[in-house]
């Protein structure tokens, strides 16, 4: 089963996307319609669906969406870390309509100017409720919070994490060199897995003129040696990936970065990894 790890889907007649705003290629209304001759033309099964706004109206809109198309497998929703009642949401979403399909959890840490979000008492106790909810939680940071990262990897062992967009790496100007002993750091723990998503949208990796697939190899190949196939999983980022790259490009790119692998290799990064993180049935 091939899977799609991490896509987005917004509707803005139903909810507005500030961050949208001054992107034209992404303020517009992006729907599973709108995806699935996407994911035929690359003969891919089931998709994650991530949340994009810290609020609680979205979550239950992607769970009833899931309830309603197959082809959505899992949900990474919003909840409140802080919230002294966070184990009472969680369940709340796990049982309302579409429920069966929450997966994991994210809030927008890249957003939150403390770089050592993470380590804040009431973020950790939100962060075991997750894990204790039999949750995911997807790590969306900056490469300023990665070290906060490693600490929070460690420090809960319990709770199964997953680094989006490889933790964001800034190519160029030494960003493999500061990037590549955090991931290392990171590999250590077998409780996170990292998405192979996102890259082609970070400064230096697309434009005129650039190779995205030789500028972001050594980035991959420094993932598939330390995490290995089992601990990596394909997301297409897709709409945010539009722009720099159609999804044509990005599961093309996808593919050559994991070129060297064997066939049962890739389809670990292609499905297997995301498959058992997230708990996806066939």
């Amino acid at each position: 089963m091939r899977i799609d790890a991490h896509h987005h889907l917004w509707d803005l007649a139903v909810r507005d996307q500030p961050w949208t705003h001054g992107l034209p290629a992404l303020h517009r209304t992006f729907r599973a319609d709108d995806l699935r001759p996407l994911l035929a033309r690359h003969a891919i099964d089931a998709t994650v669906v991530v949340q994009t706004t810290a609020g609680p109206e979205e979550t239950p809109d992607l769970l009833a969406l899931a309830a309603a198309d197959p082809q959505v497998a899992a949900v990474v929703g919003w909840t409140d870390l802080t919230d002294p009642a966070v184990a009472d949401r969680l369940a709340a979403l796990g049982e309302g309509p579409g429920g069966a399909a929450l997966a994991g959890i994210r809030h927008g840490v890249q957003d939150e100017p403390d770089p050592d979000w993470t380590d804040r008492p009431e973020v950790r106790r939100g962060l075991r409720a997750v894990g204790a909810a039999g949750l995911a939680y997807d790590l969306v940071v900056r490469p300023d919070q990665l070290p906060a990262a490693v600490r929070l990897v460690r420090d809960l062992p319990e709770v199964r994490l997953v680094l989006d967009h490889a933790g964001n790496p800034v190519p160029g100007d030494g960003g493999l060199t500061v990037w590549s002993p955090l991931m290392t750091e990171l590999a250590a723990c077998p409780n996170v897995a990292v998405k192979l998503s996102g890259l082609v949208t970070r400064p230096g990796a697309h434009g005129p003129g650039t190779d995205p697939a030789r500028v972001l190899r050594p980035y991959a190949d420094l993932l598939l040696s330390a995490f290995g196939p089992a601990r990596l999983m394909f997301g297409s980022d897709w709409p945010v990936c539009l722009l720099a790259a159609g999804y044509d490009e990005v599961v093309a790119l996808a593919e050559a970065l994991t070129g060297p692998l064997s066939a049962g290799e890739r389809a670990e990064v292609f499905g297997g990894t995301a498959a058992r993180w997230y708990g996806i049935a066939a």
